[in-house]
């Protein structure tokens, strides 16, 4: 994905087996897999519909799927009848939505893949709340090593934010992230941990949160704001966290401070991180570096910040994404992007609404 060098997710060979089984041609561009976990050449022999390619060339394939976003010049590169399948994020990304319009780019969000409800059918919520509430404990026994070791009391964990997300938040943090290891603290007489959530009625209010922040241990957004150009915990509240409160930033909303509406980050004043660095501490130099000019940086507690989360792990990672992406890639195969309808059949209507015409015509 030509991002950084902890990004090791690619698809794995079932899956794209299973694409070459449903008659379509496959090309990959050279170096994939290059980390030496498959072997391409292996796959190939087996399943001699898939075929080498570069990478400008396998951007105008039919089909273009790729997990992360293309950059902004490689959106350049897309045939104008190609289809690009990623997550294209069209709520916080306007620009690249004007972008594939402009170029006359079909395109399927897998964010905004929804079932009736609205809920996601291409996620991996799981391994984003668990990796990420597994760091921020981490950090936080790091600052005070015997951490675990005490016999009384409760961590106190406030999640904001009740949606997938948040719900995974609250178990992954009533077992510290990991939950062999949470047994094992049991077992020694170690503490426990508290979990409680907050909805948009309490961040919305400031003496309220002013008095849960104050007993926090670890503050994690797993927000998903209606209005993305404000804050919902503004940088001079963090003053109201303990010293060694860690921030858990499961949300990773970026700083996007020329769009309009501009983006801003859920909790102000925090670095957004990825899998090459996803741990920042008060302390490290580059900090403000990491934030646009005029975002008020002057109250900071330890961040634990991916954009990918789920990467940590990642071929469980794909793993999973191949397992829910199997029955949309039948349905592209059979239909076609243009024959979508919001009328069809469960997976249909769910696959139309993360198509960039379902988008735009809201």
């Amino acid at each position: 994905m030509n991002k950084e060098k902890g990004e090791r997710r690619v698809f794995l060979p079932e899956f794209l087996h299973y694409l070459a089984e449903l008659g379509c041609e496959v090309f990959m561009e050279e170096g994939y897999w290059s980390d030496g976990a498959f072997s391409l050449e292996d796959f190939a022999r087996r399943c001699p519909q898939v075929r080498r390619c570069s990478r400008d060339e396998a951007f105008t394939k039919d089909l273009v799927i790729v997990l992360r976003a293309p950059e902004r010049n490689e959106l350049d590169l897309l045939g104008r009848e190609s289809c690009l399948i990623s997550m294209l994020h069209y709520s916080t990304r306007p620009w690249r939505v004007q972008r594939l319009q402009e170029l006359g780019i079909r395109a399927v969000s897998l964010d905004s893949i929804t079932d009736d409800d609205n809920l996601r059918l291409v996620e991996n919520m799981r391994a984003v709340a668990w990796n990420g509430i597994y760091a921020a404990f981490a950090e936080l026994e790091r600052a005070q090593p015997g951490l675990f070791e005490r016999r009384e009391g409760a961590l106190k964990v406030l999640v904001l934010g009740t949606g997938i997300v948040g719900k995974h938040a609250v178990e992954a943090a009533t077992k510290m992230g990991n939950s062999e290891r949470y047994e094992q603290i049991l077992r020694e007489g170690g503490p426990c941990a508290l979990a409680l959530c907050a909805g948009r009625a309490v961040t919305a209010r400031r003496e309220l949160m002013n008095t849960l922040l104050h007993t926090t241990d670890i503050l994690v957004d797993a927000t998903r704001r209606r209005n993305s150009s404000v804050p919902l915990v503004p940088n001079d509240w963090i003053a109201w966290l303990p010293s060694h409160t860690v921030i858990a930033d499961l949300a990773v909303d970026p700083y996007l401070p020329r769009d309009t509406p501009p983006v801003v980050r859920g909790i102000e004043g925090i670095p957004q991180g990825n899998l090459d660095r996803y741990v920042f501490r008060p302390e490290d130099p580059d900090w403000d570096q990491l934030i646009p000019e005029n975002v008020p940086t002057a109250h900071r507690r330890t961040v634990v910040s991916c954009y990918s989360w789920p990467g940590i792990h990642p071929g469980e990672c794909m793993e999973h994404y191949g397992r829910q992406l199997r029955p949309f890639m039948e349905l592209l195969a059979e239909k076609g992007y243009d024959a979508l309808s919001p009328d069809g059949g469960f997976f249909e209507r769910a696959l139309f609404r993360g198509t960039l015409r379902a988008w735009t015509s809201r």
